[in-house]
């Protein structure tokens, strides 16, 4: 029997973080959510390792397959920390590795908060 332990996967609260910005003005919360996650892809290897993780195969990408960016292994993860805590990424280990992904409401919320009033 394998020792193997699956994490459950928390959807980050990001879908609902805020209207477009050509809707109305932010509110106070909502602009310090929104300030999180710009300031967590601010850094080009923050953004470089967001970029890689969402343009993976199967939308998933294990970190041994991602680590390869210029920098040291706990940068790395330091990195993928702080996408995490700004409800940017999701993670699941299984077995040694860690597998990253980008959930699509984050996308979605994303291009909706910036999209234009066309």
């Amino acid at each position: 029997m394998s020792n193997v332990r699956v994490l459950p996967v928390l959807e980050p609260d990001v879908a609902t973080c805020c209207p477009p910005m050509t809707e109305r003005a932010l509110t106070a919360e909502e602009a310090v959510r929104t300030a999180a996650m710009f300031k967590a892809l601010g850094d080009p290897v923050r953004l470089r390792l967001f970029s890689l993780v969402a343009s993976h195969e199967g939308g998933e990408a294990c970190v041994c397959d991602i680590s390869d960016v210029g920098v040291s292994q706990p940068t790395v993860s330091h990195h993928l920390k702080k996408l995490k805590e700004a409800g940017l990424l999701s993670s699941e280990r299984r077995g040694t590795w860690v597998y990253y992904r980008v959930q699509p409401a984050v996308l979605a919320a994303m291009g909706q908060m910036l999209a234009s009033r066309d």
